[in-house]
């Protein structure tokens, strides 16, 4: 590993590599020095992003147009507000592959914090910072490519259900409880699939997105300001529907994903204040009258696509997700299902919230 730190334009010697943070995807590392900086040593999970160039390509975009519109700010310590990735020292690209490994190092950013508590105070700077990480990028000259294409495509989610329904691999569709809900879903489809349809009427516009928006995805700095915004690999064209609608999927679910116990499940309001009002602080100059009336629907549109995903796979056998018991992906639908009826309940708040912010 040190041999592989070497690959890039390190200042120092290094002293120690040790494993850092507990990500699902890549493998991540400390790599400390005798030199100014430590480092951040990442093996990129191949099977997930396929197109390494691709992937660092949008990264280098990304964090290049921040630091200059940091720098146009006369921002002080802006090391410490944009990542920076070193160059190979050979190919000057921002990673070094051996053909079968992929790699990137960036600078540790020093006397950082992140927080996995969702509380109303942390959803609020995670509207804050997810906004302005989409309004520094708005005005962005580059066109960016999908690391994970159609991540976030509702109209895709259903064309897949509905192949695992006509196949019913498994055959779990003679349960009449998965026939129903099934039924209900497809009930809903066209509505859903609302943000495709908007995009190709010409009234719904694609950003640069985060894609992955969660508290945890965020440095602050000691005295509780924040730094900047962490794991890129997402980043990528999309609605603004993904960076509000899949934090609160999350953040403001009074359950677990895969809550047995339906009657914990609910939509969370406060949370939604909180992170709708520091979004709109941040991203609210340049949303379009139509991204803003409809953040509502995003709130709604994730814990439906997550529930056709974990239906699809149910139907399919259970071939993606992985299952700790049999009927783990019956339980993660109705559980999202279930979150998704009190999104809908709760749309009038949500307008009225947003209607007088």
């Amino acid at each position: 590993m040190k041999q592989i730190v070497g690959r890039f334009a390190v200042a120092g010697r290094v002293t120690d590599i040790r494993p850092l943070g507990n990500g699902l995807i890549n493998d991540t590392f400390r790599v400390f020095t005798d030199g100014p900086d430590d480092y951040v040593l990442q093996r990129i999970n191949q099977s997930i992003f396929q197109d390494v160039d691709l992937l660092q390509l949008n990264i280098d975009c990304v964090t290049r147009h921040i630091r200059q519109k940091l720098v146009a700010a006369g921002e002080a310590d802006i090391d410490r507000k944009v990542l920076r990735f070193l160059p190979e020292r050979t190919t000057g690209k921002s990673f070094w592959t051996d053909g079968t490994q992929w790699w990137r190092l960036s600078v540790f950013i020093r006397d950082a914090l992140t927080f996995e508590a969702v509380t109303p105070e942390y959803a609020g700077y995670a509207g804050v910072a997810f906004g302005q990480f989409e309004a520094m990028l708005a005005d962005l000259p580059d066109t960016l490519g999908e690391p994970i294409p159609d991540f976030h495509n509702m109209e895709l989610r259903a064309r897949q259900l509905h192949e695992a329904v006509a196949a019913d691999a498994a055959g779990r569709l003679a349960d009449p409880a998965v026939r129903a809900l099934v039924d209900e879903v497809f009930a809903r489809e066209a509505e859903m699939c609302k943000a495709e349809r908007l995009f190709r009427e010409g009234v719904l516009p694609k950003r640069i997105c985060h894609c992955d928006t969660k508290v945890n995805n965020m440095l602050f700095d000691r005295d509780g300001s924040i730094l900047c915004v962490i794991d890129l690999d997402t980043v990528m064209p999309s609605f603004v529907f993904s960076d509000f609608g899949d934090f609160l999927r999350t953040a403001a679910n009074t359950g677990a994903e895969d809550d047995p116990d339906l009657d914990k499940v609910g939509f969370n309001m406060e949370i939604f204040r909180s992170f709708a009002k520091g979004y709109l602080s941040t991203a609210g100059a340049f949303l379009t009258p139509v991204e803003r009336e409809n953040l509502p629907f995003a709130a709604t549109l994730f814990p439906y696509m997550q529930a056709v995903r974990f239906l699809a796979d149910y139907l399919n056998g259970d071939t993606y997700y992985k299952i700790k018991y049999p009927e783990h992906n019956w339980i993660r639908t109705k559980a999202q299902w279930k979150l998704y009826g009190s999104t809908c309940d709760a749309l009038p708040r949500m307008e009225a919230f947003l209607a007088s912010c």
